[in-house]
């Protein structure tokens, strides 16, 4: 199939839009328009992993994290980024990357962390401002259903786990059609009073595209009177980490047992162990010490996440227990996450997990 397929599938749930300033998801390498017969997934796309895609006759490698995080000046193989993106261009493999935008999403891979917890009910700890627009649009009575059908079918209105959410104001509308209009109500020249309603609804940003175009080719009038509004609200399906609550209290020692097991890791890092038991659990995969503070607000018992440094750990004051499980252990079921999803979409597509262990720390017991 043609790699865009798949990357406007992966995009169509996690945007690029929904990546942190400092990220590069997306198409690292390739055409969108090129053919793509068998693809890999990995946490990090390395040389070894290239290697395998070279063997094993992959010309897609979707990682989690972009082999290129800031601008290159050179490609002279004195790095492994150079020697990835380098040898990746000579085998003619696509290299695409699904990181923050992925983290960001309700269930992405946060939730699937949460789940293989057990966590009930899960939310996203930190929601995005910024991501909300509310559209508002004037529409003769004659073509208030059809307006506002297209709206909800391009993506708007939609509430947490309510659709084709709109509130609708009555109102008169005035209008004069000058010499060269095309006007569909009135007559050029003479000043027009309409019965209209204007309908509001929101929507997130990226969407914004398709919405307008609905509302262009739904709507009657050949000028279409509509204002946009950028929100503050917090968007609850978008943000950071995640908290929920397991399905019963853990002493800390029970707690970070099931942590092992669940997370299949074999040292946890964490902060001295509470007097109270432990349920309600805050996450965030990969680097998540920026959440300390959020997760102590919204009452977590434990903080599941990675790369906390020396004097961050002394920043739970004993209101929450951190538990530092690794990067790559926090983040290596986001392979499966990937390959169930393409495989759903795609499946007869050939697609599977790297054999290569991606993880560049090493433990000596």
């Amino acid at each position: 199939m043609k790699l865009f397929e798949i990357t406007s599938f992966l995009e169509s749930f996690a945007p690029l839009e929904w990546q942190e300033d400092y990220d590069n998801s997306g198409l690292i390498v390739g055409k969108p328009d090129q053919e793509v017969n068998q693809a890999l997934i990995s946490l990090d796309c390395t040389e070894a992993v290239i290697d395998e895609a070279i063997q094993s006759n992959c010309n897609l490698i979707i990682s989690h994290h972009p082999i290129v995080f800031k601008g290159m000046k050179r490609f002279n193989d004195a790095s492994y980024i150079e020697r990835v993106i380098a040898k990746a261009i000579k085998h003619n493999i696509a290299l695409y990357a699904i990181h923050t935008n992925l983290d960001n999403i309700q269930l992405g891979v946060n939730k699937e962390i949460m789940s293989r917890l057990g966590v009930q009910e899960p939310r996203i700890l930190s929601p995005k401002q910024g991501v909300l627009k509310k559209l508002s649009v004037f529409v003769p009575h004659t073509h208030i259903i059809q307006v506002r059908d297209a709206l909800f079918a391009a993506g708007a209105g939609n509430i947490g786990n309510y659709s084709e959410c709109s509130f609708n104001i009555e109102g008169t509308g005035t209008f004069l059609p000058k010499e060269n209009a095309n006007p569909t109500l009135g007559k050029v020249g003479i000043r027009e009073e309409v019965n209209e309603t204007s309908i509001e609804v929101i929507y997130p940003n990226h969407l914004e595209r398709g919405i307008l175009i609905a509302m262009f080719q739904s709507h009657p009038y050949e000028e279409v009177a509509y204002n946009i509004y950028s929100l503050v609200n917090t968007y609850q399906e978008v943000g950071s980490g995640m908290i929920g609550n397991l399905p019963e209290a853990l002493s800390s020692d029970n707690f970070l047992a099931y942590l092992k097991e669940k997370m299949q890791v074999s040292v946890i890092r964490h902060t001295q162990k509470l007097k109270r038991d432990i349920q309600r659990i805050a996450i965030c995969g990969g680097a998540g010490s920026f959440l300390l503070k959020q997760a102590i607000r919204a009452g977590a018992d434990a903080f599941i996440s990675a790369d906390f440094k020396y004097h961050e750990f002394f920043d739970a004051e004993n209101k929450v227990m951190i538990a530092d499980i690794g990067h790559f252990e926090s983040e290596q079921f986001t392979q499966h996450l990937l390959l169930e999803k393409i495989q759903n979409k795609f499946p007869n597509f050939a697609i599977r997990i790297t054999i290569e262990n991606t993880n560049p720390i090493k433990y000596y017991f």
